[in-house]
């Protein structure tokens, strides 16, 4: 694959995943926990039937089995960015919710300096302060409009705490690897994080009251929004690097916004566009000025 094309999929990927605000909004009967849980379970059913496709029904089933501990805690990693997500959508304006979750970057950073040891350079460490002030910003004003909105953002902002636990879970478990010690299968981690929230939704999300209308949109969540893009960025990691990722994955929060104001007539609110344009400010200038490092570094060497 070229690097090209590596970046035109991970468009495709980030399209698919800004579909689950706007498609939300649509929903007739479906609320909350039943959200969830009808998307975990459409996903894990996609997975599982991929799954079985690439490896055979006897290897995949071998791989459950047999799956490490770190597998099994990227797998609640998972579970946790499944549920908390729809959940939030529920009690907040779709804009709170992505620009909350374009957090995990920089979470992700703090984090493996935390666990890691990986040292932060002076922009990375700028970037987190000017985040924080544009999510206090929107968490200020939120207030204001009643605990829904804010409460939405509080659990949204679950989402990249999990995102941040599990990369820096997959990159400790990389190197354990490495050394010997076995590493996890990512995709087999996926499967059993969609397992996980269905299993954990459905009690709270029963009686279920989705009719046809509903199950259909659902169903393209888990396949399409969920499934599909989880396939592709397993691959796409073999050719871009980390920073191209993280940079190309906050066109999410853009996307998202864009649909659900187009789409469902959610336009954002003031204080969400300007904490928004921060977050977005801090990111993409963090992760721009860290793909020009390396090109400065080599013109002094």
């Amino acid at each position: 694959m070229t690097h090209r094309r590596a970046v035109l999929l991970m468009l495709v990927v980030t399209l698919l995943w800004s579909m689950a605000g706007v498609v939300s909004r649509h929903l007739e009967a479906a609320r909350s926990f039943e959200v969830t849980f009808w998307r975990s379970a459409f996903n894990a059913l996609a997975l599982l039937a991929a799954l079985a496709w690439m490896r055979g029904p006897a290897a995949l089933w071998g791989q459950l089995r047999q799956a490490p501990r770190a597998v099994w805690v990227s797998g609640l990693c998972w579970a946790t960015m499944f549920t908390a997500f729809m959940l939030a959508l529920t009690l907040t304006s779709v804009a709170n919710v992505l620009v909350t979750m374009a957090l995990g970057p920089l979470l992700t950073a703090l984090f493996a300096r935390l666990f890691l040891q990986h040292r932060l350079p002076a922009r990375t460490w700028a970037a987190i302060g000017l985040a924080s002030a544009g999510i206090a910003w929107m968490f200020g004003h939120e207030m204001q409009g009643g605990t829904g909105a804010w409460a939405g953002m509080g659990i949204a902002f679950a989402v990249p705490l999990a995102a941040a636990s599990n990369w820096t879970l997959l990159q400790h478990s990389h190197r354990v690897g490495g050394q010997g010690g076995g590493g996890g299968d990512m995709l087999v981690a996926v499967l059993l994080g969609a397992l996980i929230s269905a299993a954990l939704t459905l009690p709270l999300a029963w009686p279920l009251q989705a009719g046809a209308h509903d199950l259909t949109l659902l169903a393209g969540l888990g396949l399409f929004q969920l499934a599909l893009p989880c396939l592709l960025v397993v691959r796409l990691t073999r050719v871009l690097a980390a920073p191209e990722i993280a940079l190309l994955g906050l066109l999410e929060v853009l996307f998202g916004v864009l649909w659900t104001w187009l789409g469902a007539g959610e336009a954002p609110s003031s204080a969400t566009l300007a904490g928004g344009a921060m977050v977005l400010a801090a990111l993409v200038g963090n992760e721009l000025l860290g793909l020009r490092a390396p090109e400065k570094k080599q013109r002094q060497v």
